[in-house]
């Protein structure tokens, strides 16, 4: 299977800059996989086609303000986006210039306020760094850091939690969990109301979401690995809702994945954490989830690899076409797909 399959023409100016003033206002295309239909619809109207007994699961996990600018001892300008905690003080994290970055050099950021010092460069050229500072690492991550927008985003972020699902909970994450950005606390409440659960996962999203695939065939790509843990109060909702033949339903690829990941033959969950690697592309034969709520991804990535896998590729390709002829807004600030 060739990557340039699951291209498609989308206008720069359809990229979405800057979130919707309400989160719930966004656009939904809904696809219904069995009728093959595709229908226009508002995010908010996404309860209409939640049914009672239905399980909605959703990715709790919190964006740090990873990307900070800093300065060499000479004074030389120096960015690091902070990949993931290898324990502690110590990070790997991803620099820039990196040939001005041996192991020894150390940097300062916020007027001193952290301090880092590069311990070892890794594969890839990232580094192993270890931070010093006086208080507490998260709040001066969050008074000098800056939330790690996606490189299409040009635009500056007025309000940081914008690019924060309304229940992001655990800090680690490199990159939002894009679908979860449209739910409002009102409809979560018309959620429940309506019998509806909500189950949450863990994954804590790396920059390799962003990474390009860069062979010919699908089949050849190296998946990017990410950790995720599952509570046993998650994993009872998600089973029950099997076991009573009702619809375990994805927020965003990230959830899915580690749904998919973790999930027996006949789709039960368990408690766990680790990390996973899962590379779902079409001929996946999918064993949790029933129905999948996502945002549109880039032309040629994994992800819309993994929705061309969950509803067919075609039907997809078509449900893209549409979207860009439509208007609607793409990407990480953009509109939304319900696929059943």
């Amino acid at each position: 299977m060739k990557v340039s399959e699951f291209n498609y023409n989308l206008p720069e100016e359809l990229i979405a800059q800057t979130p919707i003033k309400n989160r719930d206002e966004s656009r939904l295309l809904v696809l219904n996989r069995k009728k093959q239909t595709i229908e226009h619809k508002i995010f908010k109207d996404i309860i209409d086609y939640l049914k009672p007994g239905d399980c909605l699961v959703r990715n709790n996990t919190k964006v740090i303000p990873a990307r900070l600018y800093g300065k060499k001892e000479t004074g030389a300008n120096i960015e690091f986006l902070l990949l993931k905690r290898i324990e502690g003080d110590f990070w790997e994290v991803m620099v820039r210039p990196g040939r001005k970055l041996p192991t020894g050099t150390k940097v300062t950021f916020g007027n001193g306020l952290l301090e880092a010092e590069i311990l070892e460069v890794l594969e890839g050229g990232n580094r192993k760094v270890k931070f010093s500072y006086n208080g507490i690492f998260n709040e001066i991550l969050d008074q000098i850091g800056l939330m790690p927008l996606p490189p299409y985003i040009k635009e500056k972020l007025e309000d940081k939690n914008r690019y924060q699902t309304i229940y992001a909970k655990y800090e680690g994450s490199a990159a939002a969990p894009t679908a979860g950005l449209h739910f409002t606390e009102e409809l979560f409440q018309k959620i429940k109301e309506k019998g509806i659960d909500v189950a949450n996962v863990t994954l804590h999203v790396g920059i390799g979401t962003f990474r390009p695939v860069k062979v010919e065939k699908v089949e050849e790509h190296d998946m990017h690995s990410e950790h995720f843990y599952i509570k046993q109060e998650d994993v009872e909702k998600i089973n029950k809702a099997k076991q009573n033949g009702k619809r375990v339903i994805a927020v965003g690829t990230t959830s899915c994945r580690v749904l998919e990941s973790i999930a027996d033959e006949k789709g039960m969950v368990k408690e766990s954490e680790g990390d996973t690697s899962i590379f779902i592309y079409p001929g996946y034969k999918f064993k949790c989830i029933d129905a999948l709520i996502t945002n549109f991804h880039l032309p040629e990535s994994t992800l819309i690899m993994l929705v061309s896998a969950f509803a067919g590729r075609d039907y997809i390709m078509k449900a893209y076409n549409e979207a860009v002829k439509e208007k609607y807004r793409f990407f990480s600030f953009g509109d939304a797909m319900f696929i059943e």
